[in-house]
Parts: structure tokens; sequence; C-alpha cells
């Protein structure tokens, strides 16, 4: 039996703010720029480099890879940084402000809550907390790695397994808040796609509660 490929941590974080999203960069490896991947994209350009600082008795390494054999996953951390006995504690940069949309927050903090279970794997050390810094703002949120968090990690990467083994598409999101920022809604075509499945459905060529 083959191994299954490892999943980006990024791929999680995709598919908690769109499944459709995820399917697209991850499935069909599509990928469009617009201002915020691009603002993104400058802010690790500045992050991403790969380095060691000692910093009041912290060791703070800076694009450290991640895995995890457990769950499947691979990816990079933006910022470890450990503590004198070995605990890691993760930083994941993102920009804008700290004052972000609920939805969008609750999904970067899942993607810090993989990191976090990654390095618990790699370190065997407890990772209660990490945070978020924000660019704009130039300020963190601390995120409690919880119960609820770690098993929300766990079932979203089922989640996302299903998606690349089925190798079908999912539909569009309902929320049209999240398409607005969405650097693939014009190949994505949330709407075009959302009338089609009206008309079939009218038509019972398409059951929505299949």
């Amino acid at each position: 039996m083959e191994e299954a490929e490892p999943i980006p941590l990024s791929a999680l974080q995709h598919w908690a703010y769109c499944p459709r999203q995820c399917g697209l960069i991850h499935l069909e490896q599509a990928f469009d720029e617009n201002l915020h991947t691009q603002r993104g994209r400058a802010l690790h350009s500045q992050v991403d480099q790969p380095g060691l600082e000692l910093r009041r008795g912290l060791r703070i390494e800076r694009a450290l890879p991640l895995w995890s054999d457990a769950l499947g996953l691979i990816g990079k951390a933006d910022v470890v940084e450990f503590e004198p006995d070995g605990m890691p504690y993760p930083v994941e940069y993102k920009h804008g402000s700290r004052h972000k949309a609920t939805e969008i927050a609750a999904c970067d903090d899942l993607q810090l809550a993989a990191q976090a279970l990654c390095l618990e794997e790699m370190t065997a050390h407890p990772v209660p907390e990490g945070a978020l810094f924000y660019a704009s703002s130039k300020r963190r949120r601390v995120v409690p790695i919880t119960a609820a968090l770690r098993d929300e990690v766990r079932s979203t990467t089922a989640a996302v397994r299903a998606m690349l083994a089925s190798a079908v598409l999912p539909p569009p999101t309902q929320d049209e808040r999240r398409c607005c920022g969405c650097s693939l809604r014009d190949r994505c075509q949330p709407q075009a796609v959302d009338k089609l499945r009206k008309a079939d459905s009218a038509a019972g060529l398409f059951d929505p509660d299949a």
C-alpha cells in the first residue's frame, strides 16, 4: 500500500477559509495574485529566510521546516521561539491588523494549531499556545492551542485528504464576503456555478441533499 503524500500546512488554512479555494490550489494547482496575496507574499519574503537568533534567553529560528508523521502534514513555520528548556512557541506572520474578521482569524488559528501539533511531535515538548503577528498593527494575538483546535486540525486534515483522494472540486462557498477578497474568484466563478446548480436542481438533474 502506497504511503499518502503529506499535506501542506497551508492547505488546512485554505480549506477552513473555503474548501473550493483549497481544491483549486492543491488539487488543480491553480493560483492567481491580487492585492491581498501580494501583500502576504511581500511580508513572507522578509521572514521566510532561514536563520537563527539568540535574544533574551530565547533561541529564535526562522523558516523552520515542520512535519508530522502521525497526521501526514508538512510545511514551514515563519518563526519558532524556543525557551531555554526547549519548549517551542510558534509565531505566524500575517499582513493586516489583528482586528480581522472572526471567520478569517479562525482560519489563521487553525494553521497555527497545526504548526503546534507538528512541533509537539518533533520536539516531544508540549505547545500550549502560539501567536499570530499582524504586520500592519505590529501586534501579537496569543492563540491557546485548545483541545477543540487540535480536533479541528485532525478533522480538517482528514477532509483535505479525502478531497485530494477523490479529485473532486468542492462547490463554491455560500459566503459572499469570503469571495470578495479571494484571488481565485474569477477562476472559481461562484455565481455562475451557483446558477448552474440551481438550474440543474430545478430540472431534477441535481440533488442538493446528495
